[in-house]
C-alpha cells in the first residue's frame, strides 16, 4: 500500500480513505478534470467525425464513469476476460462513445484510430456496443431495458458460483456489477420487472447508476415519465442513494463507497447530470441527445471546459497517464487471484478443477450417456420427456440450472432434489422467476454472459411474444441459452386461441443464429436436448407438446441433423414436425392401403437441416417427389422444403385439444387427401 505521508509530498496527488482505511492517490483537481474533459472530447469528436451517434449524454456521464473506473472498477484491461472481474454493463448503449474511450484510455485493445472510426463499416466502435466485438464490451446493448436486466442475471451468477465454490480463506468469487442506466431504461417494463426480482433476491453487489439527466429524444422527461424513480426502487426492496450534482467527483466517490458497503440490498444511485455538459447552446436541449454538435458547437464546447487542445482526438499524456494505471493494477488484481486460485486448487483440487471447467464452458466428459431412452410405442408429451430429459442428466451436468416464468408444473422445468434459488438462497438449481417472462429471458442471458452455468428457462410457446426481445440479443450475442417453450399448438386445447400458438414457430425461426427444435416425441426430445446442451454458439428453443404423442423408434442421429426419413417410400414425401409426425405417419397408412407410398420425413429443425450438405439434404427429401409440409401453425416459410402444407392461416379455439385439431383439419384422412391432390 501506499504510504499516505508520501503521497502528500506530491503537488499532483491527493489522497482519499475509501471504507475499511483502504488509502488511494488520486490526482490533482486540475489533472482529474482534464481526464474526465479527455472523456467527453473524444465522445464530441468521434460523434461529430461520424455525423451520427449520441454525444449528449457520455459528456454528462463523464464525471461519474471517470470516478468509478479509476478509483473503483475492479477490471484488467490486458485480460478482459478475467473471471474475477467487475462486469460494468452500460444499459444505455446508445452512449457508447463514454465506453469506447474508457475502453482506449484504460488501456483495452481499442486503438484511438478505432475511436476514429465510429460507427463505420468494419470497425470495433459499432453505433452500440456489442459483446464479442469490440474488447471489454460485457453486453451488447441498444434495446433499452435489456442491459440492466442482464445485469440482474450477470449479479445472480456471481451469487451463484461465490455459494458453489467460495471456501473459508478461498474468496475466488467475489465481484461487483455496475450498470449504467438512463430514464428509458427505466420506462421499459422489462427493467421493472427484473429490478424487482433483483430486489426480491437481495443481489447486494449490483449497483445502478440512473443518469438523471431531465432530457429524452423528444424533449424533457416529464412529458412521459415523472414518476419517482427512488419511491419504486425502494418498494422494490433496493436501497436507494442521490448524488444531486454529477460534477462533484468527491459526492460521487462518497456514494459508490456507501453503495459497495450498503448491506444485502441492490442499490440505485440516482445521479442528477446534464446532458452535453459544457455545451453553451445544446446543454440540456433534446438536441444534443441523438445528434452531432456541430463542428462550431464542438469548438465552443472546448473553449468553454478550458480544452487546450485544437485538435480533434487529443489524449494528453499526463491524463492517459492516469486511466493507464488501470493496467498495472489490473495485472496485481489477477496475480493476486491468481494465487489465491492456486492454494485453493492445493487445498481442495476438485472443486477447484470443477470451478475452471465451468467458466471454460466445457460439459463434464460422458455426460450424454445419462440421457434417458424411452420405451417404443408409448404416449407420452414432450413437455414430459423434456422433464425427465432434465432430471436424468442433472447429476452428470451440476452447471445445468434453470426455471420457469410460474410454469414449472407445466413445462416440467423443475429439477427435483436439488433446491430453489430465492432471497439470500442461491445454492439450489431452480429459479422461480415470476410471472416476468420478459425479465426471464434477459436474466437468463446475463447469466450465460457471466460464465459458469448452462441455463434454461421455460414458459409456453405463445408467451414467447413477451420474451422476443432477449431472444434475439441471444442470437445477436452467441449465448448458448436454451429457451423451453411447452403448449406448443392448437392440440393443447381447452385454453383456446390466447394460449395457443400460430405465428410463432415462423416469427421465431426467422431469427438469424437461433436453432428451433420441435421434436415429434419423446425419443427426439433426448436427442434435442443433447443439441441444445452442445451448441456454444448461439440459443436453441425447444417447442414441446402438452398432449401425449406416441414414443417412436429412436432418430439415431437424425435430429442432430435436422431432419431425417422416418418411414420410407416412393411416391410422395409428408414432412412433419413435431406432434404432426405421428400425423404423418397415420396418414402414410391411409395412403398404403391405397397402393400409394408415402416417405415421412421428421423436421425438428430447419436450421439444422439448412447445414448439411446437398447431398444429404436431397437424399432425405428426394428431388422430384411432390412433397407435403404438415404443422399446425402458420404456413410462412414452408414454401422452401415443401410443394404444397397442411397449415393454419387462422387461430384456434377453445376445446379439447384433439377435437380442436380435427375441426381445424389435422386428420389423418386430410393429410392424405392433400397429398392424392399433389399425385394427381
Amino acid at each position: 500500500m501506499t504510504d499516505e505521508a508520501d503521497l502528500e509530498l506530491r503537488p499532483d496527488v491527493r489522497v482519499h480513505a475509501h471504507g475499511e482505511g483502504t488509502v488511494h492517490a488520486h490526482p490533482s483537481d486540475d489533472l482529474e478534470q482534464l481526464c474526465i474533459n479527455t472523456i467527453r472530447t473524444l465522445a464530441m469528436d468521434a460523434v461529430q467525425q461520424a455525423n451520427s451517434g449520441h454525444p449528449g449524454t457520455p459528456m454528462g456521464l463523464a464525471p461519474l464513469a471517470y470516478v468509478l473506473w479509476t478509483r473503483y472498477l475492479k477490471h484488467n484491461p490486458r485480460d478482459p476476460s478475467w473471471p474475477n472481474r467487475d462486469r460494468f454493463v452500460l444499459s444505455v448503449g446508445h452512449a457508447s462513445m463514454l465506453l469506447y474511450a474508457l475502453l482506449h484510455l484504460t488501456g483495452y485493445d481499442l486503438s484511438l484510430d478505432e475511436l476514429k472510426r465510429f460507427r463505420q463499416w468494419g470497425s470495433l466502435t459499432p453505433g452500440h456496443p456489442e459483446y464479442g466485438h469490440t474488447p471489454g464490451v460485457e453486453v451488447t446493448t441498444g434495446p433499452l431495458g435489456q442491459g440492466i436486466s442482464n445485469a440482474v442475471g450477470l449479479a445472480i451468477a456471481e451469487r451463484m458460483l461465490a455459494e458453489r465454490f467460495n471456501r473459508a480463506g478461498h474468496n475466488i468469487v467475489d465481484h461487483y456489477t455496475y450498470v449504467i442506466a438512463g430514464d428509458g431504461d427505466l420506462m421499459e417494463g422489462v427493467s421493472a420487472e427484473a429490478c424487482s426480482l433483483a430486489g426480491n433476491l437481495h443481489l447486494g453487489k449490483l449497483i445502478v447508476f440512473y443518469d438523471d439527466n431531465h432530457i429524452t429524444i423528444e424533449g424533457s422527461t416529464d412529458l412521459a415519465f415523472c414518476e419517482s424513480v427512488a419511491d419504486r426502487f425502494r418498494a422494490y426492496g433496493w436501497h436507494v442513494l442521490r448524488i444531486e450534482d454529477g460534477n462533484d467527483l468527491t459526492e460521487i466517490d462518497r456514494v459508490i463507497d456507501e453503495a459497495r458497503t450498503g448491506g444485502e440490498h441492490p442499490t440505485l444511485v440516482v445521479i442528477r447530470t446534464h446532458i452535453a455538459y459544457g455545451s453553451p447552446n445544446k446543454q440540456d436541449t433534446a438536441a444534443a441527445h441523438g445528434a452531432p454538435l456541430g463542428e462550431e458547437e464542438v469548438l465552443a464546447t472546448k473553449r468553454n471546459l478550458g480544452w487546450p487542445y485544437d485538435e480533434p482526438f487529443t489524449v494528453p499524456e499526463e491524463a492517459l497517464a492516469v486511466f493507464r494505471r488501470a493496467l498495472e493494477a489490473g495485472d496485481e488484481a489477477q496475480r493476486e487471484w491468481n494465487g489465491t486460485l492456486s492454494a485453493y486448487a492445493s487445498d481442495d483440487h476438485e472443486p477447484a478443477a470443477e470451478f475452471q471447467r465451468t467458466l471454460a464452458g466445457k460439459l463434464p466428459d460422458g455426460w450424454q450417456r445419462a440421457l434417458p431412452k424411452f420405451e417404443v410405442g408409448g404416449q407420452m408429451a414432450t413437455r414430459a420427456a423434456s422433464g425427465a430429459v432434465l432430471n436424468a442428466i442433472a447429476e452428470s451436468v451440476p452447471e445445468l440450472v434453470g426455471g420457469s416464468a410460474d410454469l414449472a408444473p407445466s413445462t416440467d422445468t423443475y429439477l427435483k432434489g436439488y433446491g430453489d434459488i430465492a432471497c439470500e438462497e442461491f445454492a439450489g438449481r431452480n429459479f422461480h422467476f415470476g410471472v416476468r417472462e420478459h425479465a426471464m429471458g434477459s436474466v437468463l442471458n446475463g447469466i450465460t454472459l457471466h460464465g459458469g452455468f448452462r441455463i434454461y428457462g421455460g414458459t409456453f410457446l405463445v408467451f414467447s411474444d413477451y420474451m422476443r426481445p432477449p431472444i434475439r440479443m441471444a442470437a445477436v450475442m452467441g449465448l448458448p441459452v436454451v429457451f423451453v417453450y411447452t403448449h406448443d399448438s392448437i392440440g393443447m386445447g381447452e385454453d383456446g386461441p390466447t394460449h395457443q400458438p400460430v405465428e410463432q414457430l415462423a416469427g421465431l425461426r426467422a431469427i438469424p443464429n437461433l436453432v428451433v427444435l420441435r421434436p415429434a416425441d419423446a425419443n427426439e426430445t433426448a436427442a434435442a436436448w443433447r443439441v441444445a446442451l452442445e451448441r456454444s454458439d448461439g440459443p436453441t428453443l425447444l417447442a414441446l407438446s402438452r398432449q401425449k404423442l406416441p414414443v417412436l423408434e429412436p432418430p439415431a442421429g437424425g435430429v442432430a441433423k435436422g431432419a431425417y426419413v422416418a418411414a420410407d417410400g416412393d411416391r410422395v414425401v409428408l414432412i412433419g414436425t413435431g406432434s404432426e409426425v405421428s400425423l404423418c405417419l397415420a396418414a402414410r397408412d391411409v395412403l398404403s392401403k391405397e397402393g400409394v407410398s408415402a416417405r415421412v420425413v421428421s423436421m425438428p429443425s430447419w436450421e439444422l437441416f439448412r447445414q448439411q450438405p446437398q447431398t444429404y439434404r436431397d437424399e432425405v427429401l428426394r428431388p422430384g417427389l411432390p412433397r407435403l409440409a404438415v404443422e399446425a401453425a402458420s404456413p410462412l416459410g414452408w414454401r422452401e422444403w415443401a410443394d404444397a402444407t397442411v397449415t393454419l392461416d387462422r387461430f384456434g379455439a377453445s376445446a379439447p385439444g384433439n377435437v380442436v385439431l380435427e375441426k381445424l383439419g389435422f386428420t389423418a384422412e386430410a393429410v392424405a387427401s392433400k397429398a392424392r391432390e399433389l399425385l394427381r
